[in-house]
């Protein structure tokens, strides 16, 4: 028996609501309604002694009795159970999940009970209630309920929305703001707060644009600040955009060399709108491979937008005492197709974890150039955890016998996530067309990790490989 069944068989014995559910969670009160209607056939004799509802005199069920009874199997049972449901605040989540009920009867008297019961769900309540209708909304008939929702905010007090700003429920939290920005209850300055301050992208390009939007004109300043100094790329993009609209071009030129993309590609549209070509000023910030204040992002700016002869300028870059500079000055030279492998090799040893991803993301097309010993010897033991990692992703694009002895080589490894990194390699491994089939090398390989292998992954691999059991 499942937990939300134990939970419907204590509410029947008399067990208080909030002893077996949490009644805060807009999940609990659906998994609750499914759990009395899916009740085992064996369970269902104290659901019977529900089905005479409207015969019962009002207050003679518990709270308990009436939440499992507005989820009975019987639809005459939750239509009854609704009458006695208004003197039942605590149960108000269930007349929501029965405005979507699928017998007409009992939705439309669901939905008649909700329109005068909205008005008075307590304040502490709003978000739970609100997101348990936002969940329902997406079954079936629970368009109407989410309506009745927006129209009781967008009616009600503002104190209303005010918590659903804060709330915990991230559709809540979405839900309260397209609101509050529909009622114009927040300032641009707030609004701009918001957007560069909350972690949810949603709420971060709704509040940056309503900001941008309700602006007074010339009192863009308070606005841009916060939109220009957050953390969430999206929001500064906002802000670097609408730099243009207020004429002040200038002020994209420090965002030419974001950590962003998209805020590289919104400042260098500004500078173009003022007929100012970013080239130059980031040939003019790579031009020095020994700048300690060089942004990181210039050298990778300078490739979204220049010609295969700035790689002249990215390639030493590549040995920048800043590992970030590295490791966009690599990208760099990807987006412009001329990651040398001979060139880049060297920087899978580089201490930065980083510049060894992104110096292995441009071997790997190349990966069969690099010699296979110089890559098995990084997988040694002593090595860092990123260079044995790098040489082993090298090693694996070259695939066939390469790869599989790479695999067997880790499988006991203490390391654990090569050690399963060599696992899946083993078992996705086929044969390629240059392997050679009687390799003993590969035999005595499987021979020696057998036990950490398996007996039929072992014997499989043999058999691949042409190798006599």
């Amino acid at each position: 028996m499942s937990t939300s069944h134990e939970s419907v068989c204590r509410l029947l014995s008399g067990e208080p609501l909030r002893k077996s559910l949490d009644t805060a969670d807009p999940q609990a009160w659906m998994d609750f309604d499914l759990a009395v209607r899916s009740l085992p056939y064996v369970q269902r004799e104290a659901l019977r002694s529900l089905t005479g509802l409207r015969d019962h005199a009002r207050g003679t069920l518990s709270e308990s009795q009436l939440a499992v009874a507005l989820c009975h199997p019987d639809g005459r049972v939750r239509e009854a159970a609704l009458e006695w449901a208004p003197a039942v605040p605590a149960l108000l989540p269930l007349v929501v999940i029965r405005s979507t009920d699928w017998v007409a009867p009992v939705r439309e008297e669901a939905r008649e009970l909700l329109a005068d019961l909205l008005p008075g769900v307590a304040r502490q309540a709003v978000v739970p209630f609100t997101a348990l209708v936002l969940r329902m909304a997406r079954r079936q008939h629970g368009d109407f309920t989410q309506a009745l929702l927006k129209q009781s905010f967008v009616e009600g007090p503002p104190e209303a929305i005010t918590a659903l700003l804060t709330g915990g429920d991230r559709a809540a939290r979405r839900f309260g703001h397209r609101i509050a920005v529909e009622r114009q209850l927040l300032s641009p300055l707030q609004l701009a707060r918001i957007a560069a301050s909350d972690d949810d992208v949603v709420v971060q390009n709704l509040c940056a644009e309503a900001a941008l939007a309700a602006v007074r004109e010339g009192a863009h300043d308070e606005v841009l600040e916060p939109l220009l100094g957050s953390r969430q790329p999206q929001v500064r993009a906002a802000g670097v955009t609408a730099l243009r609209r207020t004429g002040r071009f200038a002020q994209a030129e420090p965002f030419l060399p974001d950590r962003s993309g998209v805020v590289r590609a919104c400042a260098r549209w500004v500078l173009r709108q003022n007929g100012i070509d970013p080239l130059p000023l980031y040939r003019a910030l790579c031009a020095d491979p020994t700048d300690d204040n060089l942004p990181p992002g210039a050298a990778l700016g300078l490739a979204e937008c220049g010609t295969r002869a700035d790689a002249e300028l990215l390639w030493p870059l590549i040995g920048h005492p800043v590992a970030a500079v590295r490791t966009r000055a690599v990208a760099g030279l990807r987006v412009l197709g001329l990651a040398d492998a001979a060139r880049l090799r060297p920087l899978v040893d580089d201490p930065a974890p980083a510049v060894a991803r992104e110096v292995t993301g441009a071997l790997i097309p190349d990966a069969d150039r690099l010699p296979v010993h110089w890559l098995e010897s990084r997988l040694a033991p002593e090595r860092p955890a990123h260079t044995r990692s790098a040489a082993f992703r090298l090693l694996c694009a070259q695939g066939g016998a390469v790869e599989l002895r790479a695999a067997l080589l880790l499988l006991t490894d203490p390391n654990v996530k090569l050690r399963f990194r060599a696992e899946q390699a083993v078992r996705r491994w086929t044969p390629s067309p240059t392997t050679v089939l009687g390799d003993r090398e590969l035999a005595a390989l499987i021979d020696r990790h057998a036990p950490a292998l398996g007996h039929q992954a072992a014997l499989l691999l043999r058999r691949e490989l042409g190798i006599p059991s």
